[in-house]
């Protein structure tokens, strides 16, 4: 298992969730919901590189929809991309595919007692939560990084 900080990010056309592990990656938990910027502004970019750097992350790790059958959906072009503009300013991102985070965020939400309205708010948060989790486990239990990297402007880094 690799050390460090990373941070989990469930990209979404109107906010984008944030969550992080602790150096020893072993727990993800919800830092924040950050909304997502409009017309090339880069706010949205910006804030993930301030929490990278406050929660010291060694890697981003972003969420990569794809349809149940393994296969590209309307989200999928949307979520690489923005990866890619983050990993354009150093940083290493790495895409794992999110199947099914955002359903099982909501019944977990369900579960606690969250009504659909009150689920709004964390939903975001509780996806990057399952993503950064399904990680940090697949990674723990097989001993290789999963997903794929994105090449930075620095080159890739190695998986």
């Amino acid at each position: 298992m690799r050390p460090g900080a990373r941070l989990g990010i469930d990209v979404g056309r109107a906010r984008i969730g944030v969550a992080r592990c602790d150096p020893s990656a072993i727990l993800a938990v919800p830092v924040e919901t950050v909304r997502r910027s409009v017309d090339g502004e880069d706010a949205d970019i910006r804030r993930l590189l301030e929490l990278a750097a406050e929660y010291e992350a060694t890697e981003l790790v972003v969420g990569h929809p794809l349809s149940l059958s393994g296969t590209a959906t309307a989200s999928t072009a949307d979520a690489v991309e923005f990866a890619g503009r983050i990993a354009g300013h150093g940083v290493a991102v790495r895409l794992v595919d999110e199947r099914l985070s955002t359903v099982s965020a909501q019944h977990a939400l369900r579960a606690a007692g969250k009504s659909a309205r009150k689920q709004r708010p964390v939903i975001d948060q509780a996806a990057a939560v399952i993503i950064l989790q399904h990680a940090i486990d697949a990674e723990r239990a097989s001993g290789i990084a999963p997903g794929r990297t994105i090449p930075t402007e620095e080159g890739p880094r190695p998986s």
